[in-house]
């Protein structure tokens, strides 16, 4: 292969494939072109893809409304909920009108340009330019307009940087939450000590907390989505987790089991409201964010404590298969790629070990 799905055949010419609908099987099918060298097949699949498609009078708003109306029995209300987000923060305003047969790979490319320059991050455009695909994936499937923009180029993303605290910080979070016992610390020491995410954390309830066999069930999240069609912009929701792998049991540490059994309450009641009604993720993060000044600590995202549950783990020996089902996670590369760091002082401990071979 001398380029991107262009190759040299047997008989001297260059051919190169694009992809053009689905099989009834629901396999893509493709489409050649040939030409005696790689310039010019690249040229003749460049012209293809520019190359003004008949109208198709279906444009790319009304193909969103369909589409989500035909994924909504398999998919969750938040999920919807952020698609709808993305669309019409972005995705309508700049293709929203227009044919779906108008829409172009430079179109798109240039899309990503300006949406980066405006300060997004590449990982979330990437997610924009997905739903962008997912749509004309179902076009293509549904009404066999040409899929143009299976081509457009990813933005590369870049691995977040999670500040977690030192050690010296962990230690001097713990004896504040030792010395302000509340809800809040808490709420702070349950993900400190078991990794839990904090959608999870404000939809606990004590029914989910078995004292005697030491074991917290995770059984829902909590987030707030916006409304559609309501004179409420946004409401709050209690779903089933992010994923089956979130549903999972956790063997509760000795160092929590004295701070939970002090505010134990009623099974319906939430852990962190102790009432019927829970305490949101935006609330939570809040108050985590003004322990952090009153401790003199730095500034870090609530959802760096699950960073550091992992990276604790693994420090302490945990194998990474137990660890990435104690996080709930569906892969065990996810649980290494995402959520270990190590520190410098591991880092220098792991290099002291290292001596001359006599």
């Amino acid at each position: 292969m001398t380029g991107k799905n262009i190759y040299l055949r047997k008989d001297g010419r260059f051919e190169g494939r694009i992809r053009d609908g689905y099989k009834e099987n629901g396999k893509p099918k493709y489409r050649s072109l040939y030409g005696c060298s790689r310039e010019e097949v690249s040229r003749k699949m460049a012209e293809l893809q520019e190359k003004p498609l008949e109208k198709t009078g279906l444009t790319v708003k009304s193909l969103f409304s369909e589409w989500v109306q035909a994924i909504s029995a398999r998919v969750k209300e938040s999920t919807i909920a952020n698609y709808r987000m993305k669309a019409e923060k972005h995705l309508f305003p700049a293709f929203g009108e227009l044919d779906c047969s108008e829409i172009t790979v430079p179109m798109v490319q240039k899309f990503i340009t300006e949406k980066l320059k405006n300060g997004l991050s590449a990982r979330y455009v990437s997610d924009i330019v997905v739903l962008l695909k997912s749509l004309f994936k179902y076009a293509n499937r549904i009404y066999q307009i040409i899929n143009r923009i299976a081509y457009v180029v990813m933005p590369k993303k870049k691995k977040p940087e999670i500040q977690v605290l030192s050690n010296q910080e962990q230690k001097k979070l713990q004896n504040y939450l030792v010395n302000h016992q509340d809800r809040t610390s808490l709420g702070i020491a349950l993900s400190m000590y078991t990794g839990i995410r904090i959608g999870e954390l404000c939809a606990l309830k004590w029914s989910d907390i078995d004292f005697e066999k030491r074991i917290l069930t995770v059984r829902h999240t909590i987030q707030r989505i916006q409304m559609e069609n309501s004179t409420r912009k946004t409401k709050l929701i209690i779903t089933e987790p992010k994923s089956a792998s979130s549903k999972r049991e956790i063997p509760i540490p000795e160092c929590l089991l004295e701070m939970l059994k002090k505010f134990r309450n009623s099974g319906n009641f939430y852990v962190l409201s102790n009432c019927l009604k829970p305490v949101e993720s935006r609330t939570m993060q809040y108050r985590f964010a003004r322990i952090l000044k009153n401790a003199n600590l730095p500034s870090v995202h609530f959802h760096s404590l699950r960073h550091l549950f992992a990276s604790n783990c693994i420090a302490m020996g945990f194998d990474v298969k137990t660890l990435s089902e104690i996080l709930g996670h569906s892969s065990v590369e996810l649980t290494l790629n995402r959520y270990v760091h190590s520190s410098m002082e591991q880092k220098r401990k792991y290099m002291e070990k290292i001596t001359f071979a006599v």
